[in-house]
């Protein structure tokens, strides 16, 4: 294999393992806002022992995020030294920010947040953990924006020429809100908080087949089936709006993602199938007539540009693309019509006795993860053959004095890390599980044990 290839390989191998930490620190981060708010409301000790329990998930979750992304940083000089210097304006400004609004705001009070239960007031406390929550909503915004950027670019020109050429913004806000930014941002939130949502859910649910901790089960696996029904209501909502802006900006991406050869009206949309890429054709498929264009344009007399309309050249892989998309889409309606019945038994009473349903609830906690990581696997392979759509290709991005081997060695070294802090953090987790919520925690003690309103 080549310098390329392998560059993109370790890139991306590096990514995934990383992205499966950030949903979860948002997700959980937003459960503790409600948690510790449902605390301060009711005063029940309960949700003040839900409180402490998802702190520590949440806090080990955040430790090992912030140990697998510094790499990523490094990467973009040692293996991307020409696309660093392509888009550093632009990409810098949004990285700097990041560190400015997001992180600085997170960290400042995320030790608050672990260690201040005995020290601070509940209201002081609880502003210390939407902060938290919030500084995590502020970095997936930045890193949106620089992703989105690259899909979509905005706000910019190019400044110098040939190997000196570089993008520097002529509209800061205009960059921000390129046309993809605010689509995919929410679209991602709302996978985050699904994926913080149905940890808890998995987590309740063992509890209660093993009929361990029921009290504090019962408590965080309604919550959780609350979030987690309503971010897979709007993530349907914004999937929809994202492909939609996808069909409008990156058309070829959109072709491959529905295994369109050919442009035409009335386009039919693909439940599933094996795209025949030499014959350009999808093969057991079964499909909608005319629903494609009926999503994009509203109309089925709408015209969907297929992949004939681009040179060969300029085409992303199609396959690929195509099962990536539909296995986000499959199990993103599959956690909807999960939610949808777990909520109905909730509601009706009959849920704890649906040990089936219980066991399914366990499994949930794959899903968000594996949908992120093929949607997020599918919007980059779909850019291709761009590093930065329509300006500059992955093959020029690449440092010019990178070679092979010394990809090799530090993939290798990657991957031995990398999944040594993963095996950290299943066997931590799995630790916090088996032990479960602390006893001691049903009686709040310090300062927190005075009355609501004495301490703010």
């Amino acid at each position: 294999m080549d310098a390329l290839l392998l560059s993109r390989i370790q890139f991306a191998f590096t990514t995934a393992v990383h992205y499966i930490y950030p949903p979860l620190s948002i997700g959980l981060g937003v459960m503790l806002v409600l948690i510790e708010g449902m605390w301060l409301k009711t005063g029940n000790p309960l949700y003040h022992q839900m409180a402490r329990f998802w702190t520590k998930v949440f806090a080990l979750t955040f430790a090992i995020g912030v140990a697998t992304g510094i790499v990523l940083e490094f990467e973009f000089g040692t293996n991307w030294s020409t696309y660093s210097r392509y888009v550093g304006d632009v990409f810098g400004s949004a990285l700097a920010a990041e560190g400015i609004f997001a992180f600085f705001l997170e960290s400042g009070f995320l030790a608050i947040l672990l260690f201040g239960w005995d020290k601070v007031g509940r209201k002081m406390h609880f502003f210390a953990t939407c902060m938290v929550c919030l500084g995590a909503h502020f970095s997936a915004i930045w890193i949106i924006v620089a992703n989105s950027w690259m899909q979509t670019p905005a706000g910019f020109h190019i400044a110098g020429e040939g190997l000196a050429a570089r993008a520097e913004i002529t509209d800061f806000w205009a960059m921000v809100f390129n046309p993809s930014s605010v689509d995919r941002l929410f679209h991602t939130l709302c996978g985050a908080w699904q994926a913080g949502a149905f940890l808890v859910v998995s987590v309740s649910a063992w509890y209660l087949l093993k009929r361990r901790h029921e009290e504090f089960a019962q408590a965080s696996l309604r919550l959780g089936l609350i979030v987690g029904l309503i971010a897979a209501g709007l993530q349907v909502v914004s999937g929809h709006q994202s492909a939609v802006g996808v069909a409008a900006n990156q058309p070829a991406k959109l072709a491959a993602f529905e295994g369109r050869y050919t442009t035409r009206t009335n386009a039919p949309l693909a439940l599933f199938g094996w795209v025949d890429e030499e014959a350009q054709a999808v093969r057991y498929s079964v499909e909608l007539p005319g629903m494609l264009s009926w999503l994009v344009h509203g109309d089925t007399a709408g015209e969907v540009r297929g992949l004939e309309a681009f040179p060969p050249e300029d085409r992303p892989p199609v396959n690929v693309n195509f099962q990536l998309f539909h296995l986000m889409v499959g199990i993103g309606f599959a956690l909807l019509g999960l939610s949808l019945v777990s909520t109905f038994h909730l509601w009706r009473g009959t849920l704890l006795r649906k040990r089936w349903l219980l066991g399914l609830l366990v499994l949930a906690v794959l899903g968000p993860q594996i949908a992120n990581q093929a949607g997020w696997f599918a919007a980059e392979i779909g850019r291709q053959p761009w590093i930065v759509y329509g300006l500059l290709r992955t093959s020029e991005g690449l440092s010019k004095v990178v070679q092979a081997e010394m990809i090799v060695g530090s993939l290798i070294l990657f991957g031995f890390v990398y999944l040594l802090l993963f095996a950290v953090f299943i066997y931590l987790l799995n630790d916090k599980i088996q032990h479960g919520p602390d006893a001691a925690d049903l009686q709040p003690s310090g300062k927190l044990a005075l009355p609501f309103g004495d301490r703010s």
